[in-house]
């Protein structure tokens, strides 16, 4: 106690004498921080003897090292359609054993390493990667050989895998905001494109030990695989490393052509309402196809984008959420990949100002395009803020590991991030104005609005903004 009492007084005596702070100005803004300096890294590029490309990026501040196999080609290239799910399935099944190792003896090992191997296919590509000390790199490569190479995917394991991902699905299909992004892709893709398609109970149910397998054979080939690695490494030993431990994968498999069949053709605006008796919000989803990510309006997008929905700040939420309250936030955007990905606008609005708010959306994508002028203000903040966020994508060892392997998915030039800045402050406000009205056809528009169609029906009906279809959970036509 006595000991207590001596620390209190003498934090007391401490206080006394020590000065006060300066008090703080809140009516004075603190002065503006340095801008992030960008500093792209370099890394060099080659070919395993199977054909699989190698890029190394050399980074000697801490000792990690990141690790990807990442594969051109995705679900939409090797799935399926009456198969979707098999890439998860497959994917999930590789941690469940090997040859030499049981699904237990490799969390095991993995765990004794301090890292974990994982893996996963998204539309248009998929990887398998892990993170690691420089001292465990080479162990935890041999696990990922092991994993990817001799899995054995036993029975059990995949019925175990499927019970869960039927019940994740159920899960998620009550939720509105699931809802809303299915019956968005059916509605501008249909049943029959990729786009259009996703993994249900009937396809995943489909899928068999034999299907698994196929899929692992088929996708993870050399012959489309880029491998990068960046961290405390040296590149030629770490080729030499990568060469030894993969001497079983030969070489095999090709990169796909990214062949995608024609969206449906468009249609006059229409409001594609969902029923979701009850619901508190209504998700609301306005989109319409989009361009590739090799557009050469990639940049004058972007900018146009963050204007109209892409940061806090932006015209939709700074209308719908920070004046109006209608909602929590709102957004806009592009997804970009090989093929035509959409634009899509929209959030999740409260229930009773679904039609107010549809309105205010439609009122802000007319004005991106030319009703309500760009300023130079907002044309300033979105170009500095691009700019300034890029460094941050190179902040790590595996964010330097994704956005190098971005430039080689996507045919980028190696020099992109270089030349990034320059790229952005060549957009005007002329093509601001010019993509905003050649991707955002007001037109022709596909409104889905998830929500209580006996509470918004009739109010939306009365906004003018486009006739109302019924469409039910599915996409399909209802009543």
């Amino acid at each position: 106690m006595r000991r207590v009492n001596s620390l209190a007084a003498a934090l007391v005596l401490l206080a006394v004498s020590v000065p006060l702070a300066q008090e703080l100005n809140r009516k004075q803004l603190p002065p503006v921080g340095k801008s992030p300096e960008l500093r792209v890294p370099t890394w060099t590029t080659s070919k395993l003897s199977n054909g699989a490309q190698l890029i190394v990026s050399e980074r000697k501040g801490l000792p990690l090292v990141s690790f990807t196999i990442t594969f051109v080609g995705g679900s939409n290239q090797f799935e399926k359609a009456d198969r979707r799910g098999a890439a998860a399935l497959t994917t999930a099944m590789l941690r469940e054993g090997t040859k030499t190792r049981s699904g237990e003896q490799l969390a095991l090992d993995l765990q004794l390493l301090g890292t974990s191997v994982n893996a996963g296919v998204g539309g248009e590509s998929g990887s398998i990667s892990f993170q690691s000390t420089t001292e465990k790199f080479q162990p935890t490569l041999e696990i990922l050989a092991d994993m990817m190479l001799n899995s054995t995917f036993p029975a059990p394991a995949l019925e175990r895998l499927r019970a869960q991902r039927l019940v994740a699905l159920a899960q998620a299909n009550a939720q509105p905001g699931t809802i809303g992004s299915r019956v968005f892709s059916r509605v501008l893709y249909g049943a029959g494109h990729p786009y259009g398609q996703e993994a249900n109970e009937a396809t995943i149910k489909a899928v068999t030990r034999d299907d698994v397998g196929a899929f692992h054979k088929e996708y993870f080939q050399p012959g489309r695989a880029i491998i990068t690695v960046v961290g405390d490494v040296n590149a030629a030993a770490v080729k030499s490393a990568i060469e030894k431990t993969l001497a079983a994968w030969t070489a095999g498999g090709d990169k796909p052509s990214f062949t995608y069949p024609a969206t449906p053709p468009l249609r006059a605006a229409a409001i594609y309402l969902v029923d979701k008796p009850g619901a508190a919000q209504s998700v609301v989803s306005i989109g319409i196809p989009g361009p590739p990510r090799n557009t050469p309006d990639y940049m004058a997008l972007q900018v146009m984008n963050f204007i109209l929905g892409g940061h806090f700040q932006s015209r939709l939420n700074a209308n719908i959420r920070e004046e109006k309250g209608y909602s929590y936030g709102v957004n806009s955007g592009f997804t970009y990949g090989k093929g035509p990905g959409p634009f899509r606008a929209g959030g999740d609005v409260v229930s009773d100002k679904t039609d107010v708010a549809l309105i205010e959306f439609m009122k802000e994508l007319r004005g991106i395009q030319g009703g309500r002028p760009i300023t130079d203000e907002e044309m300033t903040q979105a170009k500095a803020s691009m700019i300034q966020r890029l460094p941050n994508q190179f902040s790590s060892v595996s964010a330097i590991g994704s956005t190098i392997t971005g430039l080689y998915l996507q045919d980028l030039p190696p020099d992109y991030y270089q030349n990034y800045a320059k790229s952005v402050n060549a957009v005007t406000k002329e093509d601001v104005l010019r993509v905003a009205k050649k991707y955002v056809d007001l037109e022709h528009l596909n409104i889905v609005i998830v929500g209580d169609r006996k509470s918004i029906e009739e109010p939306l009906k009365k906004t003018g903004v486009a006739p109302i279809v019924i469409l039910d959970a599915e996409g399909k036509a209802g009543s």
